[in-house]
């Protein structure tokens, strides 16, 4: 089940609690991550004490000024069987998550109109210096316990959380001594069962537990075949960023403990997912003007076909009574290699007439990207004044990003370092009997970015041969500072008020391959200036009975925010300007007093603009458009949990949405546009999934159904992006069928 918390956290509290390493905070708390399997087969079964490890402490969401969802195992399970993904998962059920694109690339996604950061047990799996938008895929689900959003900008694990942050938890420690562990068969087709439409998924779990010593080992594998639409139509390739179709994933995880006393645990946790494209199809283009989707056929494309690669490594000593607190300390170390897929047109971006003619020079990316740093933190109440519990913590994180172009061994974004240093301090105090709750904290962001000179590459848009730049190392020193206030009259009654900033750096490898001109220095480059973003919110939840109900609204702010703009040849470059979202989300859950039945609703309203003027005045006066913003939509849901028998039946309403400002303007005044950016409005569509499962005396066995009706749409993304662009109109995928055993032993 998804379990909504809607809490104001003292962004302070954030920072401090950002000392506490995700990871360490589930083992500091007994492996809260670790339930009895009991839990899994009732929307009744809750754990008992909840813990938001993405929070960074060990109290409780109801003393945190900040709106927190909790996806489970059985929920997560239960949406990955429907979609495919972590990431298909969270957006299906986050009514303020966009759709998903169905790509490997997650360009354009946001919650809340911003980017979330990804994270696996507090571990960054972004990469903002240049921005491949592969975070979402980064493990397989398999692996995952939980999934935990904090919504909103804030600073709780550093950098990259503008929209809030989604922080996959991983399985956790066995319980039960000797051997335990989990195996997964899963078959997936189209409902005409096309052959080259089937895809399957094998993964097994292994668990040993002797005294104080735990391992876990695993291994999970798939291959998808091509998916198709509502239409019958085999669904467009988007060769250059990635497919989820079309190819085959491998995905590792190891988990080795050891409990140092009663309170002090060591962890060690590693990883290694890589997903790669079989190149068994190319792109055939759609017609927008005729409403004809990209398709696919059987060819073989030029190059490397796109991949992704992460590998990941995490150590974490904890002590839960430490001094008469807790402890928590990580080190850990993350890279990740993706290789994007490349063509030939006479607009690419990198484009040499001294290597090959305009338009016969073919050429590929990859990003490669390695990160390392370590977190520490100690939580505790004052001694002598036990209501008031403080948070000290210092954070470090150190990313190297490039990307070359592996073809003809060129580099396209020089290799950018990042350094942050920050220390945190959180407070969070209970007044009248916890009726009342102050929380607030600061934490302090000194970033140092290094980029060499450099000479960004020829193209049809620079001058000949690219300019030379200037590097330089510019530094950037902040406070970000958090506050909230929680109101509890009644137990299950809760409203808060809350401010908090977040913190990020924009796609600076977009910002240097994109210099045109001569003179730049990195030094005074304000391009690469940090986005600041703010989030206010106020909440009410109501948890009483079988009810259960809840409602924020929300205000963000940055006056140097990042806009993706479309230019020539599909590509987009970074602007820097002033952005202003604001948004209302409500969610409402009830018991039926038939046993075991569910009705859920969701909502979220979003309005984004920005400031479109030639010479920005600071003031907004356009939409966010589709590559910025999601649509408004109404989630609906009715599940069913009795004995051994569970079903969900569930419709997403993604709402039209028309786009005003400078967009529509320009439309108006070019009507021989062959796709008008007008026609970019969003004319909405809904999907119904549905699911059911049987446990057996040997496993469960489950049958998911992912766009029930077999809709025919174009997505939302495709919908309202590059309006000329004919490769890049995907239909979203049509019925799909997935049949799976899973077995516990």
């Amino acid at each position: 089940m998804i379990r909504r918390i809607s809490r104001p956290l003292p962004l302070a509290a954030l920072f401090l609690l950002g000392a506490l390493p995700s990871s360490a905070l589930a083992q500091a708390q007994g492996d809260t991550a670790a339930r009895d399997e009991s839990s899994e087969t009732s929307d009744d079964a809750v754990p008992r004490d909840i813990i938001v490890t993405a929070a960074r402490t060990i109290l409780p969401p109801n003393a945190l000024p900040l709106t927190i969802d909790i996806i489970d195992k059985e929920m997560l399970d239960q949406q990955i069987a429907i979609s495919g993904s972590v990431t298909d998962a969270v957006s299906t059920l986050t009514p303020s998550f966009s759709p998903t694109r169905q790509k490997l690339s997650g360009a354009g996604e946001s919650l809340r109109g911003r980017s979330p950061l990804y994270a696996i047990n507090g571990i960054p799996q972004s990469t903002p210096l240049r921005d491949g938008s592969r975070d979402g895929f980064t493990i397989d689900g398999f692996f995952i316990d939980r999934v935990e959003l904090i919504y909103g900008s804030n600073a709780l694990q550093g950098i990259g959380g503008t929209g809030g942050i989604v922080n996959q938890v991983t399985v956790g420690v066995p319980r039960k001594e000797g051997v335990s562990g989990r195996v997964l068969l899963q078959g997936t087709t189209d409902s005409d069962f096309t052959k080259d439409a089937m895809g399957g998924k094998a993964a097994g779990l292994i668990q040993y537990k002797a005294g104080r010593f735990d391992a876990t080992v695993g291994a999970a594998y798939e291959k998808r075949g091509v998916f198709y639409d509502g239409a019958g139509r085999r669904v467009g390739l988007n060769l250059t960023q990635g497919e989820t179709q079309d190819t085959r994933t491998l995905s590792l995880f190891g988990r080795f403990g050891y409990e140092l006393s009663e309170t002090a645990r060591l962890d060690l946790i590693v990883s290694r997912f890589e997903m790669k494209g079989d190149g068994d199809y190319v792109a055939v283009a759609g017609n927008r003007r005729t409403g004809l989707p990209t398709s696919a056929m059987r060819g073989n494309p030029p190059g490397v076909p796109a991949a992704s690669r992460t590998e990941s490594a995490a150590l974490s000593l904890t002590d839960t009574d430490l001094g008469g607190g807790n402890f928590v300390s990580q080190i850990f170390f993350n890279r990740s290699r993706d290789t994007f897929g490349g063509e030939t047109t006479i607009q690419d971006s990198f484009q040499d007439v001294r290597i090959a003619p305009i338009g016969t020079l073919f050429d590929q990316s990859q990003n490669r990207s390695r990160k390392y740093g370590g977190k520490v933190s100690y939580e505790r109440a004052v001694p002598g004044f036990e209501a008031l519990t403080a948070t000290i913590g210092f954070d470090a994180i150190w990313d190297s990003t490039e990307q070359r172009l592996i073809a003809t061994n060129r580099v396209w974004v020089p290799p950018t370092d990042f350094r942050s240093l920050a220390p945190f301090a959180q407070a969070n105090l209970a007044l009248f009997d916890k009726t009342l709750r102050l929380a607030g904290g600061i934490r302090y962001e000194n970033v140092e970015i290094k980029i060499d000179d450099y000479h960004t590459l020829a193209s049809t848009t620079k001058p000949a041969g690219g300019v030379s730049v200037s590097g330089g190392k510019p530094k950037f020193k902040d406070a970000l500072i958090n506050g909230g206030v929680i109101l509890e009259p009644v137990p299950g009654i809760r409203a808060y008020a809350s401010y908090a900033e977040g913190f990020t750096v924009p796609d600076i490898g977009r910002i240097t391959r994109a210099v045109g001109k001569t003179g730049v220095d990195i030094d005074n480059f304000l391009d690469i200036s940090p986005i600041v973003s703010t989030n206010r919110e106020v909440g009410l939840e109501v948890k009483r009975g079988p009810l259960d109900a809840s409602a924020t609204y929300f205000w963000s702010s940055s006056d140097k925010g990042q806009l993706l703009i479309a230019q020539t040849g599909g590509n987009f470059d970074v602007q820097r300007l002033r952005v202003e979202i604001q948004g209302l989300e409500i969610n409402l859950g009830v018991k039926l007093p038939i046993d075991g039945a569910r009705l859920s609703v969701g909502y979220a309203h979003l309005k984004g603009r920005f400031d479109s003027d030639t010479v920005p005045d600071g003031k907004v006066d356009s939409d966010l458009d589709g590559t910025n913003i999601s649509p408004d939509r109404l989630n609906l849901a009715a599940s069913y949990v009795k004995g051994r028998l569970s079903a969900r039946l569930q419709t997403q309403f993604y709402l039209a949405r028309r786009f005003d400002g400078k967009a529509r303007a320009l439309d108006d005044a070019d009507p021989t546009h062959p796709k008008k950016l007008g026609d970019n409005d969003f004319g909405g569509y809904a999907l119904t999934d549905a699911s059911v499962r049987y446990q057996t005396g040997l496993g469960g066995l489950s049958l998911s159904v992912q766009n029930l009706f077999d809709r025919q749409y174009i997505d939302y993304n495709s919908d309202t992006r590059l309006p000329t662009d004919n490769l890049s109109y995907f239909a979203g995928r049509g019925r799909t069928l997935t049949l799976g055993w899973d077995y516990r032993f």
